[in-house]
This record gives structure tokens, C-alpha cells and sequence, in this order.
């Protein structure tokens, strides 16, 4: 599918100033993600007499659960009962070991139907589930938001074993890519500018849309994620 709206022209200056206002966004959440309290379960059960559909919330690299939680609180309002994998613990193990993860989770408690939201790295490790059809069949749609599906050159040069694995030429990335058959039920969200992926977030076969923001992280709580989200659950199934 070809990419919903082009890409704005931008400025340097608010390049700078996005990727800034970016870092003071992620800075905050992290701090809050430490001393945040509640517990995954806090989530599951929605004030509405009827819940919808369930959600899947998957943080990136070295971000836990609560790095979501902007999103899932909404969600959850809305009616959605929305899953964690807290035991993710702050995403810094193999993708596939994470993608086994949640082929479990979603067994353990027999979900179906599921919209998983993913930021990062979490949508390479959906995209890496769904290769298993026990769990494809599980899940309803991934909606990625900024995820380096590409790869991303910076990582090529980056020695942390968490973030290396991005690298374009790298194994992953080639093998994510030769498992097209899940890239139909995957809508990916990337911003017009993202410092962190300079390849985008565009992936072959998926709905591709870009979003008017900069940087890789606030784009998380942009009103216009937020709608092109709540839009991708209102949809009926099939």
C-alpha cells in the first residue's frame, strides 16, 4: 500500500527543535516509568459495561511497559481491557526471545482478536510473532509506531548489543523482511522526521502512514497518532 499523506518539507530549525523537545519527552517518561506506581492489572478490566476489543502494548528498546501507558490509560478509557508484558522488563533481550514472549502470553490467557500498539523496536518483535500462525491468528492488527522495519544506519555503528541489532545489513533486519505474510495486517505509523530511523518506518505490503510530527518518541502522545489509532480499532474485524 502506498504512504497515507506525504511527508511535510521541514526546516532545519525544527528539525533541532523537535529532536530536542523529543529528548525532554523521553527524559520525563523514563523518570516517571521508575517511580511510576500501579500495576499491569490496573488495566485489564475497562469502566464500560460492554469492553471492546483487547490491546497489546510492546515498548521498544530500553523502555518497560509504562512507557505506554499515555496510550493504554486512553484505551482504557475508551473500553479497551489493554495487556502488558511486564516481564519484558525493560526490552533489552533478543527479539526473538521477546517475540516468544508474546506468542506466550497471548496462549496463557487464550486472547483473540487482538490490536497490539508497539513503539520501536516492539513492532519488530510483533512483526517477528506473527511469522508463528498460532499467534497471527491471535492477533487482529499491529499498529508499529516508528518502527525501524529498514533497520537504521546509526545502530550499524552503535557497539550495544540492544541496539546493533538494527543495523540494516544486519541478520534480523534481512530476516524480518523475508517474512512478508504478516505485512498485510500491519499498519505503520512514522513520523515525517525521525532522527533515530533515518530509512522511516515504511514497510512493503503494510498500510504505511505518515504522521505530521518529528522525532521519535512524543509522537507517541500526538493528537494525531492518538486519532489514527483509535480509528484503526474501530474498524470491524476482517
Amino acid at each position: 500500500m502506498s504512504d497515507q499523506a506525504r511527508a511535510p518539507t521541514l526546516t532545519r530549525r525544527q528539525k533541532a527543535w523537535g529532536w530536542l523537545t523529543d529528548y525532554g519527552y523521553v527524559a520525563a517518561w523514563l523518570a516517571r516509568a521508575v517511580v511510576a506506581r500501579g500495576t499491569p492489572e490496573d488495566l485489564l478490566t475497562p469502566p464500560v459495561a460492554e469492553p471492546g476489543p483487547p490491546v497489546l502494548l510492546v515498548p521498544g528498546v530500553y523502555e518497560n511497559w509504562r512507557f505506554l501507558q499515555p496510550v493504554g490509560v486512553r484505551l482504557y478509557r475508551a473500553g479497551h481491557p489493554v495487556h502488558v508484558l511486564d516481564g519484558l522488563g525493560w526490552n533489552t533481550g533478543t527479539i526473538a526471545e521477546a517475540a516468544g514472549v508474546v506468542g506466550a502470553y497471548l496462549e496463557r490467557l487464550d486472547l483473540s482478536d487482538v490490536t497490539v500498539i508497539a513503539h520501536s523496536k516492539g513492532g519488530l518483535i510483533v512483526k517477528y510473532a506473527l511469522a508463528d500462525a498460532a499467534t497471527r491468528r491471535r492477533v487482529r492488527r499491529l499498529v508499529a509506531v516508528n518502527s525501524p522495519f529498514n533497520g537504521s544506519w546509526w545502530a550499524t555503528y552503535l557497539p550495544l548489543p540492544a541496539v546493533h541489532v538494527f543495523a540494516p545489513r544486519g541478520r534480523v533486519i534481512r530476516e524480518l523482511a523475508a517474512q512478508a505474510a504478516a505485512n498485510a495486517s500491519i499498519t505503520s505509523l512514522y513520523s515525517a522526521f525521525d532522527p533515530h530511523i533515518p530509512e522511516t518506518g515504511h514497510l512493503d505490503g503494510a498500510e504505511n502512514v505518515v504522521l505530521r510530527t518529528v522525532g521519535h518518541f512524543r509522537p507517541l502522545v500526538d493528537p494525531v497518532t492518538l486519532a489514527t489509532i483509535d480509528e484503526v480499532l474501530s474498524r470491524p474485524n476482517g
